[in-house]
């Protein structure tokens, strides 16, 4: 069940503005785990407390090994294996989440659609091989698209300028605490969907909290 705060818009929804990462594929926890293999092999421990807290506020956790005066050559080096790590989990791993694409199929028919997220383009090209996903979409904003990442709201703002649209004629699909700052200083609705990983997130101030993502086309029914 949703639970709803606050003053909610009256007007018409028309566009629905999707995070990527754990809400459209159960990525995060693979891209947690290829920091923190990366991140070791410069004696850096990343804890998933640690992690969440950083990604919360939109940093990076190679502040930790710059803090511990590694060399930024090594560092850097240690981003390149991340990389690699994690696209090698891309290909290997199920990242699949259920209901996904039946439940965009449901909603292409009333509503345009766009992904907004942090994920690097080359990442992205991995995650979405097939056309699942992508095909119900009318853009895809990534991380090479604008300056200012989430939790500041230009990612979002450009979403909204690309669709033309207004504040109040969308919402904002998402699981993480930086996700919904971005919507929020973007003057947008935003609607939480449950993620294992982002549970402990600090969601006060969303409209809608979802416990999985079938349970969307049932809400924009009612807003």
């Amino acid at each position: 069940m949703d639970r709803e705060h606050g003053q909610l818009s009256t007007s018409r929804r028309k566009y629905i503005l999707w995070d990527n990462d754990g809400v459209l594929v159960d990525t995060e926890h693979w891209y947690y785990t290829a920091t923190r293999r990366a991140l070791a092999e410069l004696d850096i421990e990343l804890s998933p407390e640690v992690y969440k807290n950083i990604m919360i506020n939109g940093q990076s956790s190679w502040d930790l090994a710059l803090q511990a005066g590694i060399e930024p050559a090594h560092i850097a080096a240690g981003q390149v294996r991340r990389d690699a790590y994690y696209q090698s989990y891309l290909r290997s791993e199920d990242i699949a989440i259920d209901g996904v694409v039946e439940v965009l199929q449901a909603l292409a028919v009333d509503y345009q659609m766009a992904i907004v997220t942090t994920c690097k383009r080359r990442d992205f090209a991995l995650i979405h091989a097939d056309d699942r996903i992508l095909r119900f979409m009318q853009f895809v904003l990534l991380r090479e698209d604008y300056e200012r990442s989430k939790p500041h709201p230009e990612p979002y703002l450009k979403a909204l300028a690309r669709f033309a649209a207004k504040a109040d004629e969308a919402l904002v699909i998402e699981d993480s605490e930086r996700g919904l700052r971005a919507a929020q200083a973007a003057a947008i609705d935003c609607a939480i969907v449950d993620n294992h990983f982002t549970r402990n997130h600090d969601f006060t101030g969303a409209q809608f909290f979802l416990p999985s993502l079938a349970e969307l086309p049932a809400l924009l029914a009612r807003i």
